[in-house]
């Protein structure tokens, strides 16, 4: 494995940065005291927010952890769209007796402020998400000491983070839970994502950067199955979601292996990007019709989600999830990273059992 992150952490195991709250400090200082590399959301947090949990975290413990932030968006939202899409959602309101949220809160998610906050306190790993840093926001980052990791979701946006100079790429297949991190949002090729093991060879044989594999990766013999297809590491989100530490609410990590949730998909439906999430009444009745326009439909549909988490409603919440989501296991964080290592360690174990071309006897 190259040493470009895996130094850093005793396992090849890292913990999704999950925004909206799921992310917090105990949970990443749970999973870096472990030996994997624990990670805080920036995205939808202030500047001194994403300062006071690294604080925070750094109380915990005293291992390397990541930090992650959303890139700017591009303004091509159409206003009609949205004005049309809040009009649907009005009996939504209603029903949770709330307003809808603003579609024009802001664009950035304050990533200047926050990569200020990042270079003024250097932190072991920052990995960014929805696009690519310019080269100088690497080389300033790697100055201060922080190694870079950025998404891409095809080959193509692999070598453009390869061009920018990150130290590593997190290739994310379409099973992952939560947001896609395209580097452009085109609602042309909904639902075309490549798979992970597919997109990861493809990789692989076009960029020289280490590897950071996700999605729907649930099990130790998972990882064994990235590493053994060229990652020098595998991120788990959906997996950690549901451990004790996870911020997540509670429902949300009911739902993961609740039989009234069978399956996931990918919708705009909450934020107006492709994101994947359990199939609940709000992504079946609003996800054929939410536009291409995020953070707009994010800002419009916060009070909603909330007021459904409120009132324990999981029918009209984000239900994040990737689609190993029914083999989530309710555990402490530290001792998830253990039973993963576990897992992989005995999953190498078998495969060296076998004899070079041949079966096993």
């Amino acid at each position: 494995m190259s040493s470009a992150l895996t130094d850093l952490f005793r396992y090849p195991i890292v913990q999704a940065p999950m925004a909206g709250g799921v992310s917090v400090p105990r949970l990443a200082a749970a999973v870096s005291e472990a030996g994997g590399l624990g990670f805080l959301a920036g995205g939808y947090k202030t500047a001194d927010g994403v300062y006071q949990e690294i604080k925070q975290l750094r109380g915990l413990t005293g291992r390397p952890f990541g930090v992650n932030l959303f890139m700017p968006q591009p303004e091509y939202a159409d206003p009609a769209a949205v004005a049309v899409y809040a009009h649907q959602l009005a009996g939504e309101a209603a029903w949770y007796d709330t307003e809808l949220g603003d579609p024009e809160s802001g664009r950035d998610d304050g990533y200047e402020a926050k990569l200020a906050v990042l270079l003024d306190n250097p932190v072991p790993v920052v990995s960014f998400h929805f696009g690519c840093p310019a080269p100088e926001v690497l080389q300033a980052l790697s100055r201060a000491g922080t190694r870079t990791v950025v998404t891409a979701t095809t080959v193509d946006e692999a070598l453009a983070v390869q061009r920018a100079g990150a130290d590593a790429v997190l290739v994310q297949g379409v099973e992952a839970g939560g947001h896609q991190g395209t580097h452009r949002d085109i609602p042309e090729v909904d639902g075309a994502g490549i798979g992970l093991l597919s997109l990861l060879a493809q990789v692989r044989e076009s960029v020289h950067l280490p590897i950071v594999a996700a999605g729907g990766i649930m099990r130790g013999s998972q990882i064994a199955a990235v590493l053994a297809a060229g990652a020098s590491a595998a991120q788990l989100g959906t997996a950690f979601l549901a451990t004790h530490e996870s911020g997540a609410h509670a429902v949300h990590k009911e739902a993961l292996t609740n039989p009234l949730f069978v399956r996931t998909e990918l919708t705009r439906a909450f934020s107006g990007r492709p994101a994947r999430g359990l199939v609940n009444r709000f992504l079946r009745e609003h996800g054929p019709y939410a536009p291409a326009a995020y953070p707009e439909i994010h800002h419009l549909t916060s009070p909603l989600r909330k007021a459904a988490a409120k009132a324990g409603d999981p029918q009209g919440m984000a239900l994040w999830a990737g689609q190993g989501h029914r083999m989530a296991r309710e555990l402490p964080a530290g001792q998830l990273v253990e039973v993963l290592a576990a897992e992989l360690e005995a999953t190498m174990t078998a495969l060296s059992s076998f004899p070079a071309g041949g079966a096993a006897r």
